[in-house]
C-alpha cells in the first residue's frame, strides 16, 4: 500500500510547481454507464488517485497556493443511509478528516461554496483539460480575477514518470500475479478447447491471488488471431500445433502489469514458429542491454527496427538489401508498434514521452517502462516463406530503469524456450 504520507508529500511537490495565487482543482471519476441503469465496476480517476489515494466517487481535491504556502481540501460524498442499502458505505466527512492528510475535509454540496472562497483574488486555475465541459464551466463562474488556465493533468503526469519504492513494490506484486496466471496457462493450453477457456484460467488466478481487475482487456490470441495487435474476441478454438500470444496482466492495489509471452499448443513449436520466437527474443535481449538513464526512447525503437528488419532478411520474409529495405520500412509491415511505454497506475501510463518544446525525455532511474518487439505475418501474405504464414509473435516484459542500467521486474516468467516446455 502507499501511506498517506507519501500522497502529502506528492501534493506538497504539486504545490511547488504551482505558479503563486492559484487554485488546482482535480476531480474523482465518475460511475460509467454499461447499459440502461447497470453501471460498469468503478475506477477512480488515476490522477485524482495518485494525488489523494481516495477510492470513493463524486470527490474532488483542492490546492489552494498563495504567494508561497499551500493548502490542501478534500471533498466528499456526504453519508446517506439510503444510498448505503444499495451501494455500499461511504467514508464521510468525518472519517476522511481522520484519514487524509489534508488541511480540512468538506461535504461535495459545499463544493460550490467553498470553490467561490477559494478562488477570490487568485491569478491562476489548474484544472485536467479532459474534464467534461460543466465542470469547467462552474470553475470559470467564479473566476472573477483569473488571468490563465492551466492543465493541471501535465503536471500530475510529469510527476508519475518517477516510480517510488512503494510503487515499485506494488508493480512487482501485480508482475508476481500475472507470473502465476502465465504459467497456469502454459500448463493447461493443450488439454482446453477455446481461447476464452484459457482467458478465464487466467483471470481466475488474477482473482483467486488479490488482483480484483485486470489491467486491460487481455488478448489470446491462437494461430493466425495473433496478427491482431488488439485482438480481444478470444473466442477461437485452440488447435494443436498452432501457437497461442497471450498479452495479459493484472492490476494489483491500483498498479499495472503487462506481461506478452507466446506458447504452442501443444508440447512444442514447429521450426518455423521456434524460428521466429527465437529472432523476437534476440531482439528484446539486445534492446535490454541497452536501457540506462540518459538513454531515448527513440534509440530503443530505432534499435529494436534495425535488428528486427535484419532478422527478417535473414530468414527470407523479406528479400533485398538491408539499408534499401530499412529506409523503405518494409520491416514496419510485420513490426508496426513501439518498442514499449511506460507503465504504472494506467497500463499505458499517462505520462509525456516529450516535453511542452517536443524535446524527448531521457530515461531517468525510477521509470518503469514495457519492452516488446513483434512480429506479425498473416496468412494471407503470399510475399513471404509459406512456412511462417499465419504465425505471431510478440515478448514482454515489465523494466525498471536503475542507477546504472535496469532490472527486468517479469524475469521470471517463463520466456526461454526451454522454460516454457518444462512447464507443459
Amino acid at each position: 500500500m502507499i501511506s498517506e504520507k507519501e500522497y502529502k508529500k506528492r501534493r506538497t511537490r504539486l504545490g511547488r510547481r504551482l505558479k503563486p495565487y492559484s487554485v488546482a482543482v482535480l476531480f474523482s471519476a465518475t460511475q460509467k454507464i454499461r447499459s440502461n441503469d447497470t453501471e460498469y465496476p468503478y475506477r477512480q480517476d488515476s490522477n485524482f488517485y495518485y494525488m489523494s489515494g481516495f477510492r470513493e466517487d463524486n470527490a474532488t481535491l483542492v490546492l489552494v497556493k498563495g504567494a508561497k504556502e499551500v493548502h490542501s481540501y478534500l471533498f466528499v460524498a456526504k453519508k446517506d443511509k439510503t444510498q448505503e442499502l444499495w451501494t455500499g458505505k461511504r467514508l464521510g466527512k468525518e472519517k476522511a478528516k481522520e484519514s487524509f492528510y489534508v488541511d480540512d475535509v468538506f461535504e461535495q454540496e459545499e463544493f460550490s461554496t467553498k470553490l467561490q472562497e477559494f478562488i477570490q483574488k487568485k491569478q491562476r486555475v489548474y484544472y485536467d483539460f479532459k474534464l467534461d465541459y460543466s465542470k469547467v464551466k462552474l470553475l470559470k463562474r467564479y473566476a472573477k480575477t483569473i488571468q490563465s488556465y492551466e492543465n493541471l493533468a501535465t503536471l500530475i503526469e510529469k510527476m508519475r514518470l518517477i516510480k517510488s519504492k512503494a510503487e515499485i513494490k506494488l508493480i512487482k506484486k501485480a508482475i508476481n500475479i500475472t507470473k502465476k496466471a502465465h504459467h497456469k496457462a502454459i500448463k493447461v493450453s493443450a488439454k482446453l478447447r477455446y481461447e476464452y477457456e484459457l482467458q478465464a484460467t487466467i483471470e481466475y488466478i488474477f482473482k483467486k491471488n488479490g488482483a480484483y481487475s485486470d489491467a486491460y482487456t487481455s488478448i489470446v490470441a491462437c494461430g493466425n488471431a495473433a496478427n491482431t495487435l488488439h485482438y480481444i474476441e478470444n473466442n477461437n478454438k485452440l488447435i494443436q500445433g498452432e501457437s497461442i500470444l497471450i498479452d495479459a496482466g493484472c492490476e494489483y492495489e491500483y498498479y499495472a502489469s503487462d506481461i506478452t509471452r507466446t506458447i504452442p499448443v501443444g508440447s512444442k513449436f514447429s521450426q518455423a514458429q521456434a524460428q521466429l520466437y527465437e529472432m523476437v527474443l534476440k531482439v528484446q535481449k539486445e534492446i535490454m542491454k541497452m536501457i540506462q538513464p540518459g538513454i531515448f526512447r527513440s534509440a530503443l525503437q530505432e534499435k529494436s527496427e534495425e535488428l528486427l528488419c535484419q532478422g527478417m532478411i535473414e530468414l527470407g520474409i523479406l528479400q533485398g538489401d538491408f539499408k534499401k529495405l530499412f529506409k523503405e520500412k518494409a520491416h514496419k509491415r510485420y513490426y508496426p508498434h513501439g518498442i514499449g511505454h511506460w507503465m504504472g497506475i494506467d497500463v499505458h501510463d499517462q505520462c509525456p514521452y516529450k516535453t511542452i518544446y517536443g524535446e524527448e525525455f531521457a530515461l531517468k532511474q525510477g521509470m518503469v517502462m514495457t519492452i516488446e518487439p513483434g512480429i506479425y505475418l498473416d496468412k494471407e501474405d503470399k510475399s513471404i516463406p509459406a512456412k511462417y504464414r499465419g504465425i505471431g509473435i510478440r515478448i514482454e516484459d515489465d523494466i525498471l530503469v536503475t542507477k546504472n542500467g535496469c532490472e527486468n521486474l517479469s524475469y521470471e516468467i517463463a520466456k526461454e524456450i526451454n522454460e516454457i516446455y518444462s512447464l507443459t
